[in-house]
Formats: C-alpha cells, structure tokens, sequence
C-alpha cells in the first residue's frame, strides 16, 4: 500500500510540473513551432491574431483539458498545422505544460 501511494505521489509530482530540463526543451519547441502564431507569451502575434488565434489566457481555451490541447497539436485546427509526426508524444505533452504556464502569467 505504501508503495501505491509513493508510485501515486510521484506520477503526480512528475505530471503536474515540468523540472527544468523539460521547461527548457518545452521553450524551445514553443519557440521553434508556436511563437510565430502564438506570440511569446501566449496572447497571439501580429500575424497569429490576423489569423484568428486566441490569446492562451481565454476563458474557453483555460477550460480545455491537456487532453484537448494535444488533439488540436496533433490534428491541427482551422489553419494552424497538425504536429503529429513532427512532435512526439512526449514533446506534446511538455508543450502543453509550458502553454499552461503561459496562461497564468
């Protein structure tokens, strides 16, 4: 049982915040794939807000879950290109980490 509830403390320390090499590689992805639409903090560049993107900070985007946020990463929406088979799964879900950071600021 004790090793149950470790095994639990630690997927959910290890799932609800990115350690700092991950928080880089995460910055990094964002950069290189998001900035250009998404804007650095997360509220939309001059051409992302031409395209329609929202600002991470909206309430309806606040509301998705990670789960939401990776389907539409993988899958694209609207213009915005699908990163499925050019982000790994892993890389995904660091990203959306780091957009939730984004979003408290």
């Amino acid at each position: 049982m004790k090793l149950i509830m470790a095994i639990a403390v630690l997927a959910f320390a290890i799932g609800g915040s990115l350690n700092a090499s991950a928080q880089s590689d995460a910055a990094t992805i964002y950069k290189q794939k998001c900035a250009s639409c998404h804007g650095a903090d997360g509220k939309g560049s001059a051409a992302g807000t031409k395209l329609g993107v929202k600002d991470f900070s909206d309430p309806a985007l606040v509301k998705q879950s990670d789960e939401e946020f990776a389907r539409v990463t993988k899958e694209g929406k609207g213009k915005m290109p699908k990163f499925e088979g050019k982000l790994t799964d892993d890389q995904i879900t660091i990203l959306v980490k780091y957009i939730r950071t984004l979003q408290k600021k």
